[in-house]
């Protein structure tokens, strides 16, 4: 992966404490305005803060710690052989301290009025039961990773788009579970507010923090498995294979006759470029030609 380790997590840092600076800080903003009151319009207010939010850390680190700002992606890409385990304490510490570098600065924005709103916290609807929110949050992370790995992990995945996606996919999913249980998806999203808060002298519930921890990851990590069995060429992974690698690019079929000088830019002078045939293509992609991943771009 580019970039050596320090610099890596400090860039998962700094992701992190955006994410809930711009996320959870959209849930005290919105409090606030709302006197204490939050409706459905709000929580789409606040889905659109995160989807921002998430595309551009992903477009800023994405090629230098992979943007994962999330433990349960970490942990998951690590399942999937994409990321080394060895790395992974190392990235959810990173991750941890950043969400609270972010709850902090809430805090220093908004001042008591932040903690009283409980630094836009994630906790459990009215009626909700344990076991219903981690299923839910295993439902919206598995969203969430299926778009990582069809946009951003997938060699076959159309360039410029990871970003974007994977926000939208975190607004929708916030649409849907939001009202239920604060559509989290991600440990340390949760563990910065509830730091916060308690540091500060408010309530956090932390009796329902294992939510946070076990449905993001049981969905992360699930949505990974069915993405390899599903989706992937049929091949098996190398055992050293590096992030996002999922199989060949096989060359697509090459336009013939005017089309292919069309598609060339020919205007009758400019002589047509071979092109190599599929068995070439093939042949550059399968022998050196793989390439590291990261969520926010290629190289």
């Amino acid at each position: 992966m580019v970039g050596d380790l320090p610099r890596r997590l400090v860039a998962e840092a700094i992701g992190t404490m955006l994410l809930v600076l711009f996320g959870a800080g959209s849930v005290v903003a919105a409090l606030v305005m709302g006197n204490g009151r939050l409706d459905y319009a709000a929580l789409g207010i606040i889905s659109l803060s995160f989807a921002i939010v998430v595309a551009l850390v992903i477009y800023a680190f994405g090629t230098t710690s992979g943007a994962h700002i999330n433990p349960a992606v970490t942990i998951a890409l690590a399942t999937g052989r994409r990321f080394p385990w060895a790395e992974v304490p190392f990235y959810i510490v990173a991750q941890l301290v950043g969400a609270f570098a972010g709850g902090l600065l809430i805090v220093g924005g908004f001042g008591r009025r932040a903690v009283v709103q409980g630094v836009g916290l994630t906790a459990l609807g009215p009626g909700v039961s344990y076991g219903q929110g981690i299923l839910l949050e295993a439902l919206g992370t598995f969203l969430l990773l299926l778009t990582i790995m069809a946009l951003a992990v997938d060699r076959r995945a159309p360039t410029g788009w990871a970003g974007w996606m994977i926000g939208l996919a975190v607004a929708c999913e916030i649409f849907l579970i939001g009202p239920l249980t604060g559509g989290s998806v991600n440990p340390a999203r949760t563990f910065g507010p509830y730091l916060t808060t308690s540091l500060f002298g408010g309530n956090a519930p932390w009796s329902q923090y294992g939510v946070y921890i076990a449905g993001p990851i049981i969905g992360a990590v699930l949505a990974v498995v069915v993405y390899d069995l599903v989706a992937r060429p049929l091949r098996e992974l190398p055992e050293t294979a590096e992030q996002g690698t999922a199989g060949e690019i096989v060359g697509a079929r090459e336009p013939q006759g005017e089309m292919a000088e069309a598609a060339q830019g020919v205007a009758g002078d400019i002589p047509v470029a071979r092109q190599p045939h599929d068995e070439e293509i093939r042949d550059r992609v399968g022998h050196g030609g793989r390439r590291r991943w990261h969520l926010g771009h290629r190289r």
